[in-house]
């Protein structure tokens, strides 16, 4: 606590900074409202700064920075929503935070809801009956506790649904009275001998046997791993688990579950997946956009599998749907299922697998001529990707894949994390993603890879590590305020700039419809463009206090622009350089 005044009166809102001490959070960002006032004052004069407040312009901004810590350390980290309208600007960032299955610990006010105390307009207008309405269908749990005996349950209660998988957000909605009130009783609040959570779940070991049986005697056995690489170890197990059954690998890149260059990574590698007989799904939501093709236009699928070829799973489908959001995505058709948590399958399926090989003595040739033919593949798709980044090398705009390129070459020699955009794909075809840190997943809707970025960059701001992310300037242009938290807070995060002068998603699904209608394809940008006028992000960022060069447009300038904004970021600030670049 920091030096209170002498007879020091603690206060109800006291409690809640007394419980996130207690379950070591860091961090807490905020969009500044008198709603949680009492709070406010408590983190700051009771709590010391402790968890540290980092102010936002935005609401979303603050939910995205916990959002990208958390996908990048596997810790939660809290953030503050102002009473009702603070939460309705947040919902956006909290279902996407949802959608990922991203621990994030939010906390909100509400009232007073006592109606003698509110303040006339301004409390009725911000005020709900249950506000945790407003977010129910997109969180794993929210509260309102009408006294402060019931704060600590519902803190545990949160915290415990919160971390346990599928992980996700939780709402929890403090009275603006009940903060502001003194605390005239003893309150629980837990010790280090509690626990936070319950241990992962284990899966059937007999359905596990049968799953790894399946794919030891399959001819093109598969493994597609989402979220596996949330956890700590789990990368190396699925490694482990990978090189003992002789099977390819396709990571969905929910998070980073395998090394991109392991010679039995297949992932992106559509044609390959036409030969599969058995696939296990570890971990996995979003299976079906990996294995169909779909025509965007038509929206017809067309399944790149043999239709012999069986589907397993193991993981949480089952006990995360909800029937509100349809992120579950179609159901998957599955010969075998396991409950349970990978953390624990992955080493009980080498075990298994060891014993099955050890009775039986065809086993072991048969796995290597496997992992032969399969390492030939990668060296294949890898050698075309190089190749296929040659086109238009020199091209200005500047191609997606020549800026993965220039940016790998001054990064490759630091202890790099890619914070969330790919560069359509580009970074996972050209660098090496040899480590766990190096990206805790791909990059979601418009209007959350700032946040989201700024968040990865926190997680590792007292580390040697460099963050960098490829930042979208329509995604920018949602909350140009980031770049001035990221300056405030020193948040050492270097942006090279995707600017395509586009949202240019939706401008190609405009091509698609000018071209199956027959209407005017070069009207297709009307409503889509970020031109006439261009927005000057070098400027811009400026002048919230960061640093920045361009507008860059020439492949040759890349490299030199990115080495002094990568030593700013050593020096512990945030960097952006504006890259102009191709639509595709």
């Amino acid at each position: 606590m920091s030096d209170l005044p002498e007879g020091y009166r603690k206060w109800q809102s006291d409690v809640i900074v007394d419980l996130l001490q207690a379950y070591d959070v860091e961090y807490i960002a905020i969009n500044p409202g008198a709603s949680f006032r009492g709070l406010h004052d408590s983190l700051v004069n009771y709590g010391g700064d402790n968890p540290k407040m980092l102010v936002c312009q935005h609401e979303e901004t603050a939910v995205q920075i916990a959002h990208g810590y958390a996908k990048a350390t596997g810790t939660p980290m809290a953030c503050i929503l102002h009473d009702l309208v603070g939460l309705l600007h947040g919902q956006m960032a909290i279902y996407y935070a949802f959608a990922d299955r991203a621990p994030v610990f939010i906390l909100g006010a509400t009232g007073p809801m006592d109606e003698s105390k509110r303040r006339p307009r301004s409390d009725w207008h911000h005020t709900a009956q249950s506000q945790g309405d407003a977010v129910r269908n997109f969180t794993k749990f929210d509260y309102q506790p009408h006294a402060i005996e019931g704060v600590p349950d519902s803190f545990m209660r949160a915290w415990s649904a919160m971390v346990t998988e599928p992980a996700g957000p939780v709402y929890l909605c403090y009275d603006a009275m009940l903060q502001e009130t003194p605390l005239e009783t003893e309150v629980f609040v837990p010790g280090p001998e509690i626990e936070k959570a319950p241990a992962p779940m284990a899966a059937d070991p007999e359905k596990l046997e049968a799953i790894v049986r399946k794919l030891l005697y399959a001819q093109s056995p598969w493994i597609m791993a989402e979220f596996t690489g949330r956890h700590p170890g789990n990368f190396d197990k699925l490694v482990r688990l990978a090189e003992t059954l002789g099977v390819a690998v396709w990571d969905v890149n929910s998070s980073l579950c395998f090394p991109n260059r392991h010679p039995q990574t297949l992932s992106m590698d559509t044609d390959s997946l036409k030969s599969a007989d058995a696939i296990l799904a570890l971990d996995v939501v979003d299976w079906e956009k990996a294995t169909a093709k779909l025509n965007s236009t038509t929206r017809e699928l067309t399944s790149y599998l043999a239709d012999e070829c069986i589907w397993m799973e193991v993981g949480f489908h089952e006990t995360g749907i909800g029937s509100w959001s349809l992120d579950y995505g179609r159901y998957l058709p599955k010969s075998l299922s396991a409950l349970g948590d990978p953390r624990l399958a992955m080493p009980q399926m080498v075990e298994i697998a060891e014993r099955l090989i050890a009775e039986d003595d065809t086993l072991p040739a048969r796995i290597a001529a496997r992992k032969t033919k399969i390492a030939a593949r990668h060296d294949e798709i890898f050698a075309r990707w190089a190749d296929e980044a040659k086109t238009d090398r020199d091209a200005s705009p500047v191609t997606p894949a020549r800026l993965a390129e220039e940016v790998w070459s001054v990064i490759r020699d630091e202890d790099w994390v890619l914070a969330a955009g790919t560069l359509r794909q580009w970074t996972r075809k050209l660098w090496d993603f040899d480590a766990p840190h190096r990206h805790p997943g791909k990059g979601l809707g418009t209007s959350t890879q700032i946040g989201i970025g700024l968040g990865v960059a926190l997680a590792h701001k007292k580390s040697d590590k460099v963050v960098v992310t490829f930042q979208p300037d329509g995604d920018l242009m949602y909350d140009a305020g980031a770049l001035w938290t990221a300056a405030k807070h020193e948040i050492p995060l270097l942006m090279v700039m995707y600017n395509n002068r586009a949202y240019y998603n939706d401008w190609h699904h405009q091509i698609r419809m000018a071209r199956l209608r027959g209407t005017d394809e070069d009207k297709a940008h009307i409503g889509m463009d970020l031109f006439g006028p261009e927005p000057d992000f070098a400027a811009m960022a400026k002048s919230m206090g960061v640093w920045s060069e361009g507008p860059i447009e020439r492949p040759e300038d890349i490299a030199a622009a990115v080495k002094r904004g990568l030593e700013v970021v050593k020096s512990g600030k945030p960097a952006l350089i504006d890259v102009i670049c191709r639509h595709r």
